[in-house]
C-alpha cells in the first residue's frame, strides 16, 4: 500500500484522526443537544405539563444519551492514544476533550437534577400512605358508621393505591437507575482525567527529549566545529614543516653544489 508521510504520521493515520475526530464532534453535539431537551422536561416535573408520556420521554433520551456518553467516551481515549506530530491535531484533541467534559458535566447535572424530583415524589407517595391514619380515630358516630364510611374509603382507595403502589415501584427502579448512570458518569471521569493526566505526562516526556536531543546536537556541532579547526590547524602546520623542509633542502643542495 502506497503510504506518504507529513513529519511520522502517514497518510493512513491522519485520515483515521480525521474520521475519529469528526465522529466525536457529532457525539458531542447530540449529547448538548439532548442535555438541553432533557433539562427542559426536568423543568416540566411538577408542573401542570408534568405527565407519565413526559416521564417516559425524559427516560428514553436519558438512556440514549448515556449509551452515547459512553460510546463517546472510548473514541475519546481512542484519540487521545493516537500519536500525531501535527500541532493542529493535538490542538483538536485537546478542544475535543474539553468540549466533552464540559458536555458531560451538563449531562450529570441534568440526571442529578431528574433523580432529585423522583425521590421527591416516591417520598410525597409514602407519605400519603402513612398520613391515612387510623380510621376509629374518627370523631363522632357509633363505630359501626365509622366502619362503615371506613370500608368504603378503603375500597375507593385501594385502586388508586395499587395504581400508586405500581407508580412508587417504577420511580424507585428510576431513581436506582439514575444513580447507576451518575456513577458510571463518574467512572468516565475518572478514566478520562487518567488518561489526560498520563497523555500530558508524556507531552512533558517528548518536550523534555527533544529538549535532551538539541542540546546533544548543539554539543555534538560544537565538537565537530573545535575537530574542524584542530584540523585546519594540523593541516597549516604540515604545510609550514613541509615548507621548512624544502628550505633546509635547498640549503643543503646549495651548500654541496658550492662545495
Amino acid at each position: 500500500m502506497e503510504t506518504s508521510y507529513q513529519g511520522s504520521v502517514s497518510l493512513e493515520d491522519n485520515d483515521n484522526f480525521q474520521r475519529l475526530s469528526q465522529t466525536i464532534a457529532n457525539n458531542i453535539k447530540k449529547i448538548s443537544q439532548n442535555v438541553s431537551s432533557m433539562s427542559k422536561m426536568v423543568n416540566q416535573l411538577h408542573t401542570p405539563q408534568d405527565s407519565q408520556e413526559l416521564r417516559n420521554q425524559l427516560k428514553q433520551i436519558q438512556n440514549y444519551t448515556q449509551k452515547l456518553a459512553k460510546d463517546t467516551s472510548s473514541m475519546i481515549m481512542e484519540l487521545m492514544k493516537q500519536k500525531t506530530d501535527i500541532p493542529a491535531h493535538a490542538l483538536t484533541r485537546d478542544r475535543l476533550s474539553d468540549e466533552y467534559m464540559a458536555t458531560l458535566n451538563a449531562f450529570q447535572t441534568t440526571q442529578r437534577a431528574a433523580a432529585r424530583k423522583t425521590k421527591e415524589d416516591v417520598r410525597k407517595v409514602k407519605a400519603q400512605n402513612i398520613n391515612i391514619g387510623d380510621p376509629f380515630a374518627l370523631g363522632g358516630g357509633s363505630r359501626d358508621s365509622v366502619e362503615m364510611e371506613s370500608s368504603r374509603k378503603q375500597e375507593q382507595m385501594s385502586a388508586q393505591s395499587e395504581r400508586e403502589l405500581q407508580e412508587l415501584e417504577e420511580r424507585e427502579r428510576d431513581i436506582r437507575q439514575l444513580e447507576n448512570d451518575i456513577l458510571d458518569v463518574n467512572q468516565i471521569f475518572k478514566d478520562l482525567g487518567t488518561m489526560i493526566h498520563e497523555q500530558g505526562a508524556v507531552v512533558e516526556s517528548i518536550e523534555a527529549n527533544v529538549e535532551v536531543a538539541a542540546h546533544d546536537v548543539e554539543a555534538a556541532t560544537h565538537e565537530l566545529s573545535h575537530a574542524a579547526i584542530y584540523k585546519n590547524k594540523l593541516r597549516k602546520k604540515k604545510v609550514y614543516l613541509a615548507l621548512i623542509l624544502i628550505v633546509i633542502i635547498c640549503i643543503i643542495l646549495i651548500l654541496i653544489f658550492n662545495h
